[in-house]
């Protein structure tokens, strides 16, 4: 077939000078030769050269037909050769795997003697898909991540609801950040851009994550996306929602985005049909995906979509497509999220942000969708004020798919995530089980690389430091053993103090690449026996720890014994670790871990009553009904026989004698 035509070539024809003069002037007629060979009876095509961006337009042009890649840019010459023929082999291609093999060294087995394949008798149900849903009076959506919609009887809203776990999604589990497997923010952009479809909205004005989704190995989660009805501009409020589904009815679902659909907002959006862009430089790709690692980042296959980049100025362009195995279901998408998120990935190439850590997508602006299913994109970034980016993305003919006005990413803590996916596993497993937090010894080597280096200086406040910000700025927080008002007013002071100084830190620019230190002393019960010491100093770290929340990276909260060894291992450990929060105790530095509450080897907890458990028990809002129901059931089924009952109303509460 010729590229030249788009139709059957002739012999007389392909001899002719005039012909190949032609076929180098005008343009290649690829997608009516794969239309012409279709046409002939040709269902699966073999791509024999040094990559697959053929069969990647290919499948875009002809999704009924299969193609295969023999060699692939990314992947070994001989394991990619053979696959691709192995795969050709499954569908219907006779292969002579003698001649593949040979001088290999090759040779048959026979097989087991046992029959040794498997059949499963359970439906396997399509993602997105449950049956007959207009049974129970909900509306089918027909996407992989949002299983119905229904609306609302009292107003103009929607809600649409989904599960997601890995056993369902399995392509989720190539997304791995800091040791959790996250849902990707490009997956709450495909969730609020579907919500929009439904309810006639063509844009996503803004959406922004709040916190992290947490896919735990086992179980799975209830998605819930709420859409409220449109203010007087067409404009309607978006929220998405999860609750693991082995959770009591009674458990809080976990806001994880916010934002606003808009409906005639739609944007144009320029082609990217000349490429590689004019004036581009090649940007070498091989090792993209090697440093992400080191920073936190665990990309599978799925989401190692990046094939080539370039640079020019400082914009970033790169051609993205979908592992062979999810291209079939990006038909099912509008954007598939793994082909989204790559086309991110462009942005560790560009020197956009002024170090290597980990971020991930926080605020999304000006999100227009312009075209659906496409299983391989051009992609162009480009600054859009600070930490943020725009983004256009093209298929493969460079006609629009997408646009982003901005994108504002922000630095991750891993330690939190690390965090969030431990608990996300232990509920996978002990869906009921408690958790507590225990400080631990901060690992050796940590210690050992730590080493204070520099020029120290002391300031009287932050105003003081008029030169170049250091940085580590240490403020030793200290309350008074009395003061007038006692410790309540002791606490308000502290903690209105604690609140002027990090509105200051926070908006003196000079302070932006500078962590705060806040040493404080008894505010935390950091080891067995020891009890909070200073109660103002404790309401300090609770507000600090808010503050931490909001401005990773910021602050660090430090709790000392007091002692001249102690300051020692902590002005050195401040220097090499990252940990938000600290306790120093004899020199040696511990941190905060949540562990299981439950002793190990899952033993039966000691008793309320007798000899072990003599004490008081404090029940807090003891005069409700609810309060009342624990208090008796700790007398009666754990002999419990000291309690202090505590409440708002004390003995004025109604039945507070009873």
């Amino acid at each position: 077939v010729s590229n030249l035509t788009g139709a059957l070539a002739s012999g007389e024809e392909l001899g002719s000078a005039e012909y190949w003069v032609r076929h180098v002037r005008e343009a290649v007629r690829f997608s009516d030769g794969l239309g012409a060979l279709h046409a002939a009876g040709a269902t699966v095509f073999v791509e024999v050269g040094p990559g697959g961006a053929l069969s990647a337009m290919g499948a875009e042009t002809l999704p009924d037909a299969a193609f295969v890649p023999v060699l692939r840019a990314d992947r070994a010459e001989e394991r990619s050769f053979v696959e691709g023929v192995a795969r050709a082999w499954t569908l219907g291609v006779a292969v002579d795997w003698a001649q593949v093999f040979e001088g290999t060294g090759a040779s048959r087995v026979d097989l087991p003697t046992y029959a040794f394949q498997r059949q499963r008798y359970w439906l396997e149900v399509t993602p997105g898909v449950k049956g007959d849903l207009g049974s129970v009076g909900l509306l089918p959506t027909e996407h992989p991540l949002l299983g119905a919609a229904m609306d609302l009887p009292d107003s103009d809203g929607v809600v649409f609801t989904g599960r997601l776990s890995l056993r369902t999604h399995p392509w989720l589990a190539d997304h791995v950040v800091a040791g959790a497997v996250l849902l990707p923010g490009t997956a709450f952009v495909e969730l609020a851009v579907r919500a929009g479809d439904q309810v006639g909205c063509d844009g996503v004005e803004e959406l922004t994550l709040q916190a992290p989704l947490v896919l735990a190995e086992q179980g799975g989660v209830r998605l819930r996306l709420t859409v409220g009805e449109p203010d007087g501009t067409g404009r309607r409020a978006l929220n998405v929602y999860s609750r693991r589904e082995s959770a009591a009815s009674e458990e809080a679902w976990t806001c994880h985005a916010t934002g606003v659909l808009t409906a005639g907002g739609a944007r144009s959006a320029t082609d990217l049909a000349v490429w590689p862009p004019a004036g581009a430089a090649v940007v070498e790709t091989a090792g993209l995906y090697d440093a992400p690692a080191d920073a936190g980042y665990g990309y599978g296959p799925v989401f190692q979509g990046v094939r080539a980049a370039w640079r020019r100025g400082d914009e970033v362009f790169a051609e993205v497509a979908l592992d062979e195995e999810q291209q079939e279901e990006a038909a099912r998408f509008g954007v598939h999220p793994a082909l989204l998120d790559a086309a991110l990935h462009g942005l560790r190439l560009g020197g956009f942000f002024s170090d290597d850590r980990a971020r991930l997508p926080f605020a999304w602006r000006g999100v227009t969708l312009h075209a659906v299913g496409a299983a391989a994109l051009r992609v162009r970034l480009a600054p859009a004020g600070a930490d943020a980016v725009s983004v256009t993305v093209a298929d493969g003919a460079g006609q629009p798919v997408a646009t982003v006005d901005a994108l504002v990413t922000r630095v991750i803590d891993p330690e939190q995530l690390k965090l969030a996916a431990a608990a996300a596993a232990a509920r996978g497993a002990h869906g009921d089980e408690l958790f507590r937090v225990e400080w631990t010894a901060l690992r050796r080597e940590v210690l050992d690389e730590a080493g204070a280096s520099g020029t120290v200086g002391t300031y009287e406040d932050l105003g003081a430091l008029t030169e170049a910000a250091p940085d580590l700025v240490v403020c030793r927080f200290s309350t008074p053993a009395t003061a007038p008002g006692g410790t309540a007013e002791a606490a308000r002071t502290a903690v209105r103090d604690a609140a002027a100084l990090v509105r200051e830190w926070l908006a003196d620019e000079r302070f932006a690449g500078s962590r705060l230190v806040l040493v404080t002393r008894g505010a935390v019960a950091a080891g067995a026996g020891e009890s909070v010491g200073d109660l103002a100093a404790a309401a300090v770290w609770g507000l600090l720890r808010s503050a931490q929340t909001e401005n990773p990276g910021r602050f660090v909260l430090v709790d000392t014994d007091g002692e001249d060894v102690s300051s020692a291992a902590l002005a050195s450990v401040l220097a090499a670790s990252d940990e938000p929060q600290l306790a120093v105790r004899g020199g040696e530095v511990r941190v905060p871990r949540v562990v299981s509450a439950v002793p190990s080897g899952r033993e039966k907890a000691p008793s309320w009553g007798g000899a072990e458990g003599r004490g008081t028990v404090l029940v807090t809002g003891a005069t409700g009904a609810l309060g009342g129901l624990v208090a008796r059931h700790l007398v009666v089924e754990h002999g419990v026989r000291e309690l202090l009952l505590v409440s708002r109303r004390g003995v004025a509460a109604e039945g507070a004698e009873a």
